[in-house]
């Protein structure tokens, strides 16, 4: 399965598109050239020519794209070598990221996300990596310890955070990495690709105003 395309105007990646890359191939260069730590998610598999998710449950909200089992949180490694050894036992895993390590995930609506990015790129702002998923969700990239962060800066720019679909990714929680897919949704893909120039995160505080800006036009 190939990385996916990135949304058009992005610019170039430091893990670069592969055609015909595999997901053992990527998961292990997240792990080396990123230092996340990953681990294997469910896997989709063909029933009757439908795709269907590895957990068996027909109704299952992320087809493919959530954890295998309930100790995800041990599982997950940023060794390159203990990544290549999961995906080589089920090489139809997905890629997950567990947040609260290296990073928190900002989760925003799509259209609340492109809004957003529209603004940080006028205001100049280093953004980090930004997923887009078949969710219709765009997910930010930012420092650890957002998640005990952003309600009060959310509440200092004068937004009440439960008025906002603003949901921030910390520990506990993980992200699905570009290219998993979700069922015949579509794969999850880069919006802002990791590149050398996002390696240092934004600090939740850079990003919060126009973020929040975005989700309470959305609304």
């Amino acid at each position: 399965m190939g990385v996916e395309e990135t949304i058009a105007g992005t610019e170039a990646a430091q893990i670069p598109k592969q055609r015909g890359e595999s997901l053992l191939e990527t998961a292990v260069r997240y792990a080396e050239e990123r230092h996340w730590d990953v681990f294997p998610g469910t896997w989709l598999e063909a029933v009757d020519g439908v795709q269907r998710c590895s957990c068996e449950d027909p109704a299952c909200a992320a087809p493919g794209a959530h954890p295998a089992r309930e100790d995800w949180a041990t599982q997950a490694t940023g060794s390159a070598t203990v990544a290549r050894r999961m995906w080589q036992k089920q090489p139809g895993a997905s890629i997950l990221l567990p947040t609260g390590r290296t990073f928190d995930a900002i989760s925003v609506p799509e259209t609340a996300g492109f809004l957003a990015l529209a603004r940080m790129e006028r205001m100049e702002l280093t953004l980090g990596p930004v997923t887009l998923t078949p969710s219709r969700r765009m997910e930010f990239f930012v420092l650890p310890g957002a998640s005990v962060k952003v309600p009060d800066l959310v509440r200092k720019i004068g937004w009440s955070p439960a008025t906002l679909d603003l949901v921030v990714l910390g520990e506990g929680a993980y992200v699905a990495a570009p290219p998993t897919r979700f069922g015949s949704r579509g794969a999850v893909q880069w919006a802002c690709r990791p590149t050398a120039a996002n390696r240092w995160l934004p600090d939740a505080e850079e990003l919060i105003s126009p973020l929040a800006y975005a989700c309470g036009r959305d609304r």
